[in-house]
Formats: structure tokens, sequence, C-alpha cells
């Protein structure tokens, strides 16, 4: 026998005028946060209303319909709709479509509406705007359609734009919208799909290591190389930026490395050839020159133009004017108004470009030097003029003292030809002859050399003077070269850097301490024959402060494997303890090319121990180096933490995580161990330039 089943009966749908419509109190939803009337009653205007209104009649006391019907689900179309009569774009009694309800209770209802509807999966909305944009509609048509922002479009174009295996995966929850968002930087299906099985046998599926291996081997557009081109012309010559819409990349990235170098050396051999027609013997054009790439040559400084009338005028009349500005706003502690802000800027932009004179070089002095042409560290081309090579050196003159009846000499050559009484055996005494003969060499000798005795004993007891004297002579051997005016004894070196990391030359530090250097040479006289007066005339706080930078050009605390000094080195312990040395300050900070890709794994895992602990150290222990150093990088960043020889004794650069076991404890003054086991290079496989345990070894003899 069958069983006959009952049949579902739908409730009914009629259309309400407007003014008949009421809200419910009954309405559980009470939070109206984030909801848009504006954008619904548009939508609305543009489609009609797409979902009816679910209503149940208002009855009075006695349980008679009145008439009127209340909405206990769907206020947010009710207000829409009102809005819409409000503007007087929808009559007060345009039928509205709804579904009469009238079993079960009104609460029961409101909650089931908004419970029981599922929302739309991203990756729906994802192919829908696709679909749209495949219709013919542009991101801007779609953005006005959707109430949403351009910048949203393109968004979920970009997403919908992933390898559909990865798509796939998402779909199934097998990857989070964010490490979706993090493959749209590449869109190279390909590579995508490459990079997901890369990391789905990793522990690290973070958003930022996807960006990572996707923007492998590309260049950041903060580069100074892509900053000195500009992205217009490298997109112009057909080269792809990779572009990152859910996060900020400040520019994004440079696919094509190749193209953008041949770009650059373009662009800066066209920039030198003015630079070459100025008449210097020689230009040199890179991007970028190692650091130190001038020591031991000597620079000529040009004679800055001077301001003409007109342009001393112009000058006065804006620092006027700015004097002025900011006596009128500087007691206000209001923001400066929008257009005042934009005038200082003028203003300030104006009178530097009147101080940045140019300088002109002696015609001479340019057929013997030679110009640097590179891109400094904000991608500006930099000119370095008047560097004269050893070669091109004015030959040395010999000194010549005229005769006098004072005893003057001639020059040593002569005197060997003209008085035999040079030899070291006394000769016979020569008949006397009418007139001064010179003085012979050996008593000139003699003489001085009680003088310089004199001179040293009187030294000696004048601090002062010993300082001036000594400061002179580093000058002359820094700023001159070749110069010899001074008998001071004295020498300085000042060894450059045959080992460097890339970017050095560019570095804050690097690029502060030439800035200095330079500052002081332009203080100091063309001629050395004048520098013992100029230096005279400092007060002693400034020959105090060149005296600091002299010797600190002689400074050299470099391991090098091939010239051990052991107490050197322990040397500059004690100097940098002295001066409290901050490297983190300094500068320097733990990267994939300044530490992590150059060291072993072992060395590796040893630094994010000692930074972060044992934990963060598991986390990554079953990487392979590349990934482990990526890794240590991104862990380590701002943490303060610094490899062995960059340390200076006594001084605490980060807070050290305390280590699991007793023998971890980062203290002591050996080696870091692993596992039990001392780190040294036979653990694991070799890495390139990895000097520590050598280092430390030499600094404790």
């Amino acid at each position: 026998m069958t069983r006959s089943v009952q049949k579902i009966t739908l409730s009914s749908s009629r259309d309400i005028p407007f003014d008949k419509l009421v809200l419910s109190q009954s309405n559980v939803r009470h939070i109206k946060a984030g909801i848009s009337i504006d954008e619904l009653a548009e939508d609305i205007a543009r489609r009609t209303l797409l979902q009816s209104i679910m209503v149940r009649p208002v009855r009075d006391a006695d349980g008679v319909e009145t008439g009127m019907y209340e909405i206990p689900a769907g206020g947010r179309r009710y207000r829409a709709l009102a809005l819409l009569v409000k503007q007087r774009r929808l009559a007060k009694t345009a039928p509205v479509p709804c579904v009469l309800r009238d079993a079960g209770t009104p609460e029961e209802d409101s909650l089931a509406e908004n419970v029981q509807r599922a929302p739309l999966h991203p990756l729906d909305q994802f192919r829908a705007f696709l679909a749209l944009r495949e219709k013919g509609q542009s991101e801007e048509e779609i953005a006005a359609a959707q109430f949403v922002a351009v910048a949203v479009v393109k968004q979920r174009l970009r997403l919908a734009a992933v390898s559909p295996k990865l798509l796939d995966v998402y779909a199934e929850d097998g990857m989070t919208l964010d490490q979706l968002m993090a493959f749209t930087v590449n869109a190279d299906h390909a590579r995508q799909e490459q990079v997901f099985e890369r990391i789905a046998g990793s522990y690290d599926k973070q958003p930022y290591a996807i960006r990572r291996m996707l923007t492998e081997g590309a260049v950041k557009a903060t580069d100074k190389r892509a900053l000195f081109i500009g992205l217009d012309a490298y997109a112009e010559a057909g080269g792809t930026i990779l572009r990152d819409l859910f996060e900020q990349d400040h520019g994004g990235w440079l696919q094509d490395a190749g193209l953008l170098d041949m770009l650059v050396a373009e662009k800066l051999r066209e920039d030198a050839e003015p630079i070459s027609a100025e008449g210097w013997k020689w230009t040199e054009v890179a991007p970028d020159f190692a650091y130190g790439h001038t020591y031991g040559l000597c620079r000529l400084f040009g004679e800055q133009v001077a301001l003409t009338d007109e342009e001393q005028a112009t000058r006065d009349a804006l620092q006027a004017e700015l004097d002025g500005l900011e006596d009128t706003y500087s007691g206000t502690d209001e923001d400066l108004p929008e257009e005042i802000d934009a005038r200082l800027a003028e203003i300030e932009t104006a009178i530097a470009a009147l101080d940045e004179r140019p300088f002109v070089f002696d015609s001479a002095e340019v057929a013997r030097a030679g110009a640097y042409v590179s891109i400094d560290s904000a991608g500006v081309l930099r000119i370095d003029r008047g560097y004269v090579r050893a070669e091109d050196e004015l030959p040395i003159e010999l000194e010549e003292d005229d005769g006098n009846e004072g005893g003057a000499t001639d020059t040593a050559d002569q005197s060997h030809r003209d008085d035999p009484t040079t030899d070291d055996e006394p000769s016979a005494p020569e008949p006397e002859e009418d007139g001064l003969k010179p003085i012979p060499d050996r008593l000139v000798s003699e003489l001085t050399a009680y003088r310089t005795l004199a001179l040293r004993h009187a030294l000696s007891g004048r601090p002062e003077i010993a300082f001036l004297a000594a400061l002179h002579a580093l000058c002359l051997r820094i700023f001159y070269r070749y110069a010899q005016d001074t008998c001071l004894e004295l020498d300085l070196k000042s060894v450059g850097f045959a080992a460097q990391a890339a970017g050095l030359a560019d570095s804050v530090l690097a690029t502060a301490y030439d800035e200095l250097h330079a500052e002081w040479a332009k203080m100091l006289p063309k001629d050395a024959i004048d520098l013992w007066d100029a230096l005279g005339r400092f007060d002693f706080g400034t020959r105090y402060a060149l005296f600091a930078h002299c010797v600190s050009l002689s400074v050299n605390a470099i391991y090098e494997p091939y010239n051990r000094r052991p107490k050197a080195l322990a040397h500059a312990d004690r100097f940098a303890d002295a001066l409290d040395l901050d490297m983190v300050s300094a500068g320097w900070v733990p990267t994939i090319d300044t530490y992590f890709g150059r060291v072993t794994k072992a060395r590796i895992m040893g630094a994010v121990r000692e930074a972060k602990g044992e934990q963060a150290a598991d986390r990554i222990a079953h990487l392979k180096k590349p990934e482990m150093a990526a890794e240590a990088q991104t862990l380590l960043a701002d943490s303060g933490w610094l490899p062995e020889p960059l340390r200076t004794p006594g001084r605490t650069l980060f807070a050290v995580v305390p280590a699991a076991e007793p023998d971890l404890a980062v203290a002591s003054d050996e080696p870091a161990a692993i596992g039990g086991e001392q780190v040294v290079d036979d653990v694991v496989e070799h890495a390139e330039d990895e000097p520590v345990e050598e280092y430390q070894a030499i600094a404790a003899e």
C-alpha cells in the first residue's frame, strides 16, 4: 500500500501598495551598522526590487485585519523604498511585491530569513565581476553599477585571473583568501602553480613568503635604477611591472632586470655626454661604484659661481617672504593653510636652487682630471668632478733656496758639485778666497740637527702647537696627497674596502661620511702652502673636529684571512667599547644579502634561536637554505641581532630569548651549539664567505 506524502503549500504572494506597509517591532535585526540605504535605493531604482518583502497582516485588539501589513524581515528594503518615495521617484501607492505570512510568529520568520540565507562565496563574486568585464563593461561601469570603488573591481578581477587550478583549491577551502591574494602578484599561471607546489610541502605558507617567491629575480620599483629611468619609460620599452593590489608594494617590481639594465646604461651614456664635453681627460660611467673607489686620488675643487646682482636680489626677496610667513604662522598650533604650505615649499625650493651654484674649474685642471658619473641612492644622476689619477699629478718640483750671507745653501746636488767637503772624511782646508761660498753641507746638517733637537724640546712643552702641527701634517697627507710642506715625519694610511657588501656606497652611513669629508675639503685652502695659516685661524673646536676626522680615516678593523692582525682586531674591540659603537644605529641589518645567504644553515638556526628562541628556530628547521635564510630575515627584522664580528663587547643589543637547554646559553664565549653539537663548518656544507669561526679564534689570541 503506497503511503501518500503531504504536499507543502507555499505562502501566497501579492502586490501591496507601499503606503499600506509599516515596519514591525518584531524584526530581530537591531544593529544597523554598515547598512547603506542610499546604495540600495539606487540599486532598486536601477533594477527595481529583486526580492519580495515578507509581510504579516496587522490585526486590531479583536483580531480583525486592519488593512495594514507589518514587515518583520526586509526593513532595509522598506527604508530604501521610503527614500525613493521621499525623493518623489516612487509613488506612495506603488505596488510592492510581497510574500504574505500568517502562520508561526514574526520573530521566527525574521530570524529564519536572516540566518538561513547563505552568503555569496567570494570566488563566485570574483567570477561574476569577470563575466561582466568579458561582456564589455569597463571597470568603472562595473564599479558604478555595484556601488563599489574601482580599486575593488580591479582586485576582484585580479583574483578571478589567478590560475584555475589554484581557484579550485581555494573553492575547496585548500587555501585562504590572503594566500590567494598573494598569488595575484605574478600573472604567470605556470609560475603561480610552481610556487604553490613549492609551498605545498612546506610549513611556511604565509602570504609574504608566497609574494617573495613570486617576485624572485625581479627588481623593486624603489631600486635606484628604476627611479632613474622611471616606470613609464620601462613600460614603454615593453617591460612588465608586477603589482600587488592588496598590499603596499611601493610601486611594484620590474620583472625584466635585463631590460632595466639596458635602459639604465643608455640613459647614463646620454647624460654623461655633456659631462665629457666639458673637456675632462676621462669620464667613467656606471650605475654605481664600489665604496672608496676614489681613495688615493687627488680631488680638485672649482670656484663656485657667485650670484649676480639680479639673482641676489631675488634671493633676498624670497628670504624676506619666507621669514615673514614663518613669523606670521609660528605662534599658532593649527595646521598651516594649504595655500601657505604650498607657497613655503615653493620658496624653499627656489632658494635651494639659487644656493646650489655650479662650480667652475681651471681649464688646465680639467685637462688632467676626470669625472665619475653614476646614480645616487635616490635615483638621481650623480656627477663627481675633479679627480686626478696618480699618473696625471703635476711633477714635484725640487725645492731651491736662494743663497745669502746668513748661511743659505744651494740645492744638494749643486753643493756636492761645488764643495768637496761633503765627503764623510775631513779634508784639508782650502785657501781663503775673496767672496762668500755656500756653507758646506756637512756643517748645515750639523746645524740643522741641533735646530731639530731644539724644535723637539720646544714642541714637547707646547701641546697646542704640537696638536696644530700634527693636524697640519695629517691634512696634507689626506687632502693634498703629495704635498711636502711639513717637517713632521707623520704618515697616515687609509685602506680601501676590497671586500664589501653590495650597496655599501649607497648606504646612509657611507653617504653621511663622504659628505662630511667633502665639507672639510671645501673649508681648506686650495694650495698646501696656505694650510698652516688657515688652520691657525680655526677655533679650537673646529681643529678638534678636523683632527678626529683625519684620524678616523686611518681606522682599519677589517678582518683579512691573508693578513692576520690579532692585536689590531682586539684593539678594534676596545675602540668600539670606548666609542660605545652601536652597529644597529649605524644601519646594519641582517638580511639574505648581508648575512643569512652567506652562512651555513647551522649559523642561521643559531641566530634565530639566539634572538627569537628555540620554538622559532624549530619552525624553520625543516626548510631548505634559501627559504630558511628568507624566514630568518623576516624573523630578525628590527630585532637588533648582530653577528659576532659586529658586536661591541659589553653592549646589550637585543633581548636574548632564554634557551630551552643550559648548553645553548648565548652569554658564553664559546660558539653557539645546536642540539648539543658545536656549530662549526664541518657540521654542514660550507657556505660562501664564512670567516666567523676564524675571526673569533684570531680575536682570542
